[in-house]
């Protein structure tokens, strides 16, 4: 038998991506559809108060860098900003 890390998943609590900058150099964000935030990860359960549930997840899951999918019921990672290209440039910085 395998041994898999546990998550504690926070269903109260939507997890966004960062979709593109604004001209201010602001990321914009937008909610992933169907998913939950990853709040913790332990080697083992021990108790916690609903609506916070656990479960089972692979040992490179990580707290507020993946999410749980409420749909497919398993973790997966945040996507990272599709392109940095889109984050304004800034002219006229002087280099210390």
């Amino acid at each position: 038998m395998i041994d898999m890390k546990k998550a504690i998943i926070d269903p109260r609590e939507l997890v966004s991506k960062i979709i593109g900058y604004d001209s201010k150099g602001n990321p914009i964000f937008q909610v992933i559809p169907n998913s939950a935030r990853v709040a913790e990860v332990a080697d083992a359960e021990f108790p916690i108060a609903e609506p916070l549930f656990w479960v089972s997840c692979a040992d490179d899951v990580k707290a507020d860098q993946w999410y749980y999918d409420t749909v497919q019921q398993q973790c997966f990672a945040v996507p990272s900003p599709s392109s940095v290209s889109d984050q304004p440039t800034t002219t006229g910085a002087q280099a210390l």
